[in-house]
């Protein structure tokens, strides 16, 4: 079962609405050594985790990127749960690397265990790296990490991936109403100078136990008027195709981005798959199933065919048809990453 180079296509896969297939992340683990309530929520969510014969090892990896890669995709991005939690990740890297046609390969992280690693992913080819981060007030992280996380620990990986050469770094923020729209501000006064990029995210109705309701939700116009209160912003033109934020430059230099994943849906656009860690291909983050790419592991042209097949009778839109479609199951964020 050794990985099969081939020629990479010159145009992506169309799904049944047109988009290409661009975009590809990768859950390496499902577990998190966190509890954030919009995510993963302590009493809602089994504490068991999948055995490790059945999670995809790095060989298999390997052979489900080489296949997305033959069909389009240029960015691929390492996910959980907690990426970090997966021993050797480095190897997995350098492996992924070697790919012919990948352009792009990334790493969202909650950062508590970075600092140790980040040199290591860094040298292993890692382009670019994303933390997950909801607030600086220390009291206020703990209880959004479920009483699991340490501020410190997080701004100590931030810094060691600085030092590793990671610019900029992107500092992602699920905003929740009532809960941590104060930290937005002094988000952006800790990073932008620094030349990292922080994004704000609308909180999402992922998955069936995180108790979303739509009222939690502070909006991307919200999230701009208290940015724009305080810092001029510039409008930004998307740099690819797809592009999920809404970038602004900000007076004096720096970055940030708004994601209005429930305010204005961006289906129309969408060119993500997402592969969980047992090896089943997610067409929407918001699926309810996804399909067992294992029986075609064995046999590389098999599974390009079948990602192709796949990806050409997608038709997700979860988020523009959200009301219609609001009592329908869906996989768990912390399986197929975000």
């Amino acid at each position: 079962m050794n990985a099969v180079p081939q020629a990479v296509p010159s145009a992506p896969v169309a799904d049944a609405l047109g988009r290409p297939l661009r975009d590809l992340r990768i859950s390496v683990i499902e577990t998190c050594n966190f509890r954030c309530p919009y995510c993963m929520p302590e009493d809602a969510v089994d504490d068991a985790a999948l055995d490790a014969k059945s999670r995809l090892d790095f060989g298999d990896i390997e052979r489900i990127a080489r296949a997305f890669v033959a069909n389009g995709v240029r960015k691929i991005r390492l996910t959980g749960g907690e990426p970090l939690l997966r021993r050797g990740l480095p190897e997995l890297v350098a492996r992924l690397k070697t790919v012919p046609g990948l352009e792009d390969l990334a790493l969202t992280t909650n950062g508590s265990l970075l600092a140790p690693q980040a040199q290591a992913l860094k040298d292993a080819g890692l382009d670019r790296l994303t933390v997950s981060l909801d607030a600086l007030a220390p009291a206020l992280f703990r209880r959004m990490s479920g009483n699991r996380g340490e501020l410190a620990r997080v701004l100590d990986g931030i810094d060691a991936a600085e030092r590793a050469g990671f610019a900029p770094i992107k500092i992602n923020c699920v905003v929740q109403r009532g809960v941590n729209e104060d930290q937005m501000l002094p988000l952006i006064a800790a990073f932008a100078p620094r030349g990292h990029i922080v994004r704000f995210i609308e909180y999402m109705d992922v998955g069936s136990c995180n108790g979303w309701r739509v009222q939690d939700v502070f909006g991307v116009r919200e999230m701009h008027a208290l940015v724009a209160a305080r810092y001029p912003l510039t409008p930004l033109q998307p740099e690819v195709p797809g592009e999920v934020a809404e970038r602004y430059r900000l007076d004096g230099g720096g970055e940030i981005g708004f994601i209005a994943s429930v305010s204005k849906p961006f289906c129309g656009d969408c060119n993500r798959a997402r592969i969980s860690a047992d090896g089943k291909l997610f067409t929407c983050l918001f699926a309810g199933a996804g399909f067992d790419l294992k029986p075609y592991l064995a046999d590389a042209r098999g599974l390009q065919a079948e990602v192709r097949a796949l990806w050409r009778h997608r038709a997700d839109r979860y988020s523009e048809i959200r009301h219609a479609a609001a009592d329908r199951r869906k996989i768990e964020m912390f399986f197929i990453g975000g």
